[in-house]
């Protein structure tokens, strides 16, 4: 396909994205970004996994909920690739043909129909984000822990205590583990999550937290740290939460690779 009719194509493919999710969705069109593939995957939610349909394009992965099955979608969710880390997961007696998708903001489990889409979608991110290290676009960035999913356990993971209906379920936003309201009183400060608000962690996390800064400005005051740590340091912390039906001819140049025909 010669580049003016790949142009074109790709618009339309774009356009047809954007319109899935309703005419107030903000435009996904960018110069030089054009749509790789797409399909629906399990994503493990705090209490139950849902189907999601995901579109991939060489520099981000977009998701979202399904309302009409293979036409409108809603919640869109758009992640730059070059802030995503994957972790292939061994198969379970529940879960199987998952992995995990680690950002900034937000980290979570999703799993394929087969191994063969789990490979096809580990694949082709990996290479999108090859291409992206080839003209420098990829960043470093501190990414958001796993929550754990309700179900794992029915006691506070920090004091033992047992769920209940007054005594509820909740997340640390820094460790991702499931905590009492008793223990998860505080609240910090974690910038690659949300740079505005500070969000709900446990008493251990807080702590560690307070003592890991009262040990930085310890080091700064006793002039022990050098220009090499304090730029390490922040650039750590500089980075931040059905069967598909085509369109007629849409998909047409991708089918080549059999990806789009099996996701």
């Amino acid at each position: 396909m010669d580049q003016p009719r790949f142009d074109r194509e790709n618009s339309k493919r774009i356009k047809a994205v954007e319109r899935s999710f309703g005419a107030s969705t903000k435009s996904l069109s960018r110069p030089g970004r054009f749509l790789v593939g797409q399909g629906c995957l399990k994503k493990q939610g705090r209490r139950k996994s849902q189907t999601k349909v995901f579109f991939l394009f060489n520099d981000v992965l977009v998701y979202g909920s399904i309302v009409l099955f293979g036409r409108l979608h809603k919640k869109l969710t758009v992640i730059p690739l070059d802030k995503v880390l994957l972790e292939d997961m061994e198969d379970t007696a529940v879960l199987k043909n998952q992995w995990l998708i680690r950002t900034p903001r937000k980290s979570f489990f999703v799993s394929a129909q087969s191994q063969e889409e789990k490979e096809a979608w580990i694949e082709h991110i990996n290479l999108c984000q090859e291409d992206l290290l080839q003209v420098g676009s990829l960043q470093n960035s501190t990414f958001a822990s796993t929550w754990i999913p309700d179900k794992v356990s029915h006691k506070c993971l920090r004091c033992f205590s047992v769920f209940s209906a007054t005594k509820r379920r909740h997340h640390c936003r820094k460790c991702g583990l499931l905590v009492c309201n008793s223990c998860s009183k505080k609240r910090m400060m974690i910038e690659h999550i949300h740079a505005t608000k500070k969000l709900r962690v446990c008493k251990l996390c807080h702590t560690q937290s307070e003592e890991d800064e009262t040990a930085r400005c310890r080091g700064d005051s006793a002039g022990k740290n050098n220009v090499e740590d304090e730029d390490t340091a922040s650039s750590d912390e500089e980075e931040e939460e059905e069967e598909e039906e085509e369109e007629d001819g849409m998909y047409e140049c991708f089918a080549e690779s059999g990806w789009l025909q099996a996701l």
